[in-house]
């Protein structure tokens, strides 16, 4: 497949209501506004279909999955076909009675499903308990090949680890995507809320750094509860695109409802390789434990 040494990315970042047809009927109208902004590759939030409902364990929020191909992919591969875009959809998904996936579909300018990653690393941590909802992924790290260019896919938590980067850049991809659902507990926000939220940023600027490949991370806004009663999770937004120099092209605020645009340059790739050449200079032969937990 034959394709440019440039294309444009957009990401989009939204709050989201407890309204599953709400969210994806204002996912479609905003994919199509990027679009029209000239993004050709786009990517959606991690779980738009609902608010952040892994703040508690409740088998009732099963009933907010969905099939791939379902509900998401088919309304969305709508406007991608009408548009000529590719969309990287996130989604809740129901892969059999009893096991359910946080997955992602790449939806090509046909409308079709270009193929399937699914969150390999899931968390467990204070409102953020995940393992009761999803099954690790097993398709391992993917980029795939689209008529713009290799797009690498992984989600949120998958954003911390080094691993599964450098595993998705191996493969050929020229930028990570990371759909995100990532905020501060309200409490805690005064007193470490900057460094969470650094940490955040520099480890995605890292991994495009160790790659030489572009990064664009794309999280949600707003205080999402689940009752009135719960301190909720306050979700920090500030969705950005950076080079492969770590070079933040575009930056969100932390609070609203924004579509950021970039360009991703094969040529920039090259030349950042050339000048800063990790990959040459792995030491392969001396990586072996790296599969394993603990080297104690």
């Amino acid at each position: 497949m034959k394709q440019p040494n440039k294309f444009k990315i957009g990401i989009i970042q939204l709050s989201f209501s407890k309204n599953p047809d709400d969210n994806l009927n204002k996912a479609v109208k905003w994919i199509e506004k990027a679009a029209d902004k000239g993004a050709q590759v786009i990517c959606l939030p991690e779980l738009f279909r609902s608010q952040y409902f892994c703040q508690s364990e409740n088998i009732d929020y099963f009933d907010l999955a969905e099939t791939i191909p379902g509900p998401s992919t088919d309304a969305i591969g709508k406007v991608a076909k009408k548009k000529k875009v590719i969309v990287v959809v996130p989604v809740f998904e129901k892969r059999a009675t009893g096991l359910y996936h946080n997955s992602l579909a790449v939806v090509n300018t046909k409308g079709e499903i270009a193929g399937i990653y699914r969150k390999m690393h899931i968390p467990d941590d204070p409102a953020y308990y995940e393992k009761f909802y999803f099954t690790p992924g097993d398709l391992g790290f993917k980029s795939f090949e689209t008529e713009f260019g290799n797009i690498g896919t992984l989600i949120c938590w998958d954003q911390w680890y080094p691993e599964g980067a450098r595993l998705t850049a191996l493969q050929g991809a020229s930028i990570l995507f990371y759909p995100t659902a990532i905020g501060w507990h309200p409490h805690e926000k005064k007193e470490h809320g900057k460094a969470q939220f650094e940490s955040w940023q520099t480890i995605q600027r890292s991994h495009a750094i160790a790659n030489g490949v572009y990064v664009a991370a794309v999280n949600r806004i707003g205080l999402e509860k689940e009752n009135k009663d719960s301190a909720g999770i306050e979700f920090w937004g500030k969705s950005f695109i950076c080079d492969p120099q770590g070079i933040i092209l575009a930056e969100a605020s932390h609070d609203k409802e924004e579509i950021l645009i970039a360009e991703v340059d094969l040529n920039r790739i090259e030349y950042i390789r050339r000048n800063w050449p990790f990959l040459r200079d792995r030491r392969i032969d001396t990586y072996g434990d790296i599969n394993k937990r603990f080297l104690k």
